[in-house]
């Protein structure tokens, strides 16, 4: 089985606080913009479709497929001796598609179209990250 990767804590602004709040409790929040439906991914303060700057939260269902993927043979900082590890898209349920890592298997094990499932890290500052893990037929 691949090694543990780190798990440093994310920077939060006003606009992140309540995702990483919510990945804590192992949740994925998505915004909805009130004014035109889009979704917002990353969390930000206006969508970037209509400009407006009221959003709902929603839960995500945390399931998606990979899109798209490397392998990282040799990270850096907090990465630097966690290779190799795979950096992925994961196209979610809902739609949008999300950088993260793929975890819980080997790199060979990853491909595109694999179903996965988010799995949440705990950071130790009260979030965690949120990766991915193959779902399991």
């Amino acid at each position: 089985m691949a090694r543990a990767l780190p798990v440093p804590a994310p920077e939060q602004t006003p606009e992140t606080e309540p995702f990483w709040r919510a990945t804590a409790a192992g949740q994925l929040l998505l915004q909805r913009c009130s004014g035109c439906g889009t979704i917002a991914w990353f969390p930000r303060s206006v969508c970037l479709s209509c400009q407006r700057t009221e959003f709902v939260s929603q839960p995500a269902s945390g399931r998606g497929t990979v899109y798209s993927f490397t392998v990282v043979h040799q990270g850096l900082g907090a990465y630097r001796d966690a290779g190799p590890f795979v950096v992925a898209y994961v196209e979610l349920e809902e739609g949008p598609r999300v950088l993260t890592n793929i975890v819980g298997c080997e790199p060979s094990d990853v491909y595109i179209g694999r179903p996965v499932v988010a799995q949440f890290d705990d950071t130790g500052d009260g979030s965690a990250l949120y990766r991915f893990r193959p779902l399991e037929p």
